[in-house]
Parts: C-alpha cells; sequence; structure tokens
C-alpha cells in the first residue's frame, strides 16, 4: 500500500510537474476497479497485490498499485474479448442475412415454377379439343344419304341437344362468319389455329361476332333448330377451308385432336 504527500515545490510547479505515484497509482486503481466489475479482473490480479499497512496505523488513504505488465494483460484481456464479441456478432449477422438470401431463393424459386406451370397448362388448355356438346351423342353420321340433303349426302354430323343447350369451340381459333347460312340457319364458322375450319350449325342464338377469338370450351352460342331441319340439335362440320364442299370427317377430326366422340 503506497501513500503520498505533495511538496510545497511541487505545489508550485503546477501543470508542469511529473505526475506523483499517487496519481498513476490512483488512476490504475480506478481501471482496476472498473475492471474488476465487468468480469475483466478475476483470479487475475490478485496475486499482484502486496500487503500494505492498515489505513488505521498511518491515517492516509490507501492506494491499490498494479503493475505495468498486469495491466497492460488486463487490457489486452479486454480488448480480446471486444473483439471475439465483435467477430461473433459479425458471425451471426451473416449466418442471419445467409438465411435470408437462401428463403428469398427459395421463394423465387418456387414462384417461378408455379407461373411456369400455369403458363404450361394454359398452352395445353390452348392447344386441346373438346366436343362441341357436353355429354351428347352422335345422331346421324357423317355422309349419310337422304333427300333433306341437297348434297345427296350429310356433310357433317349431327350432335343430340335440345333447344337451348349450350354449344362450344371445340379448341382455339378466330371467328370468320356468325349469322344466317341459309340451310344451316344461324351458324358459325371457325377458322382453327391449326388452320382447318369447324361450322356449327342450326343455332337457336349466337353469342360470338366475326373476328373475336374463342379458345376451348368457350361457348359461342346455343342450339336450335333454326334453317332446314326436322327438330333441334347441333349440325357440326371440320372443313379444310371455310367453304362449303371442302368438308372432311368430324368424328376423325376430333378424334384426331384427343377428343372421345
Amino acid at each position: 500500500m503506497a501513500f503520498t504527500c505533495a511538496t510545497g515545490k511541487n505545489r508550485a510547479s503546477g501543470k508542469h510537474r511529473r505526475p506523483g505515484r499517487f496519481e498513476r497509482t490512483t488512476a490504475r486503481a480506478a481501471g482496476v476497479a472498473a475492471l474488476t466489475a465487468t468480469g475483466v479482473i478475476g483470479t487475475l490480479a490478485a496475486p499482484a497485490l502486496a500487503a500494505e499497512p492498515a489505513a488505521e496505523q498511518t491515517g492516509l488513504i490507501p492506494v491499490i498499485t498494479v503493475d505495468d505488465t498486469l495491466a497492460d494483460q488486463i487490457d489486452a484481456q479486454a480488448a480480446a474479448q471486444r473483439q471475439a464479441a465483435q467477430e461473433a456478432a459479425a458471425r451471426k449477422q451473416a449466418a442471419e442475412e445467409a438465411a435470408r438470401k437462401k428463403a428469398a431463393e427459395k421463394a423465387k424459386q418456387e414462384r417461378e415454377a408455379k407461373e411456369r406451370a400455369a403458363r404450361e397448362a394454359e398452352r395445353k388448355r390452348l392447344l386441346s379439343y373438346v366436343a362441341p356438346i357436353s355429354g351428347s351423342y352422335v345422331s346421324t353420321g357423317y355422309k349419310s344419304g337422304g333427300a333433306v340433303w341437297s348434297s345427296g349426302s350429310h356433310t357433317g354430323v349431327d350432335f343430340h341437344a335440345a333447344s337451348g343447350t349450350s354449344v362450344h369451340a371445340v379448341g382455339s381459333g378466330t371467328v370468320v362468319e356468325a349469322g344466317w347460312g341459309g340451310s344451316y340457319g344461324n351458324n358459325i364458322v371457325i377458322k382453327m389455329n391449326d388452320g382447318t375450319y369447324t361450322q356449327y350449325g342450326h343455332l337457336s342464338s349466337i353469342g360470338v361476332s366475326v373476328g373475336q377469338t374463342v379458345t376451348p370450351g368457350q361457348q359461342i352460342g346455343l342450339s336450335g333448330a333454326t334453317g332446314n331441319v326436322t327438330g333441334p340439335h347441333l349440325h357440326f362440320e371440320a372443313r379444310t377451308t371455310a367453304e362449303y364442299g371442302s368438308d372432311i370427317d368430324p368424328v376423325a377430326y376430333l378424334r384426331s385432336h384427343g377428343v372421345n366422340v
């Protein structure tokens, strides 16, 4: 335990005097007290403390002195702990950032996969074909003979349907005719995306107009009994051109596009 008392000369020298032992040791003691409070000094500082006379014996305030080497060790230990804490915080932040990026990338990939799947499903839908009337059947076949047809034979097929039944476009295409078609009554002709044509006759009403694009299964009108008919049904034709006389077997046409009729 060290004690100090300033002389008159030292008091007179003011700020230019060299710090006394009391001032140096007091500053070190304050640093030791602070480090002890934070846990930096534990058993490390204990061996360096020298036994000093009790304060009651001298009447002076005791001051703990710490060797310069020990002080340096304490400073180094504190700096190492700060560095370790900073490095741990940096690693934690980097790990959190990596996790956020990974989650964002996964979400992006899942979103893109869903979008691709939706586009592919839509592409397939637009390329698909359906029957012109759902759940119906062919009541009169292609090339059936009889006086009822001006050409002497049936140029299409008739699908059984009560008046007012929904009629669908069998595939994707563009309407090239929509209106009265003579013996066909109210009829619609669609140029399909594959370059062929389909016709829908004897309709009670028409729901599309020339130039309009349609997709598979879209309702284009209602079945009826307009034109040269003996009762309500849908007359369906497949053609190589928009003109009468270019007809092809409509059942074979639909089956070639995957429609079960």
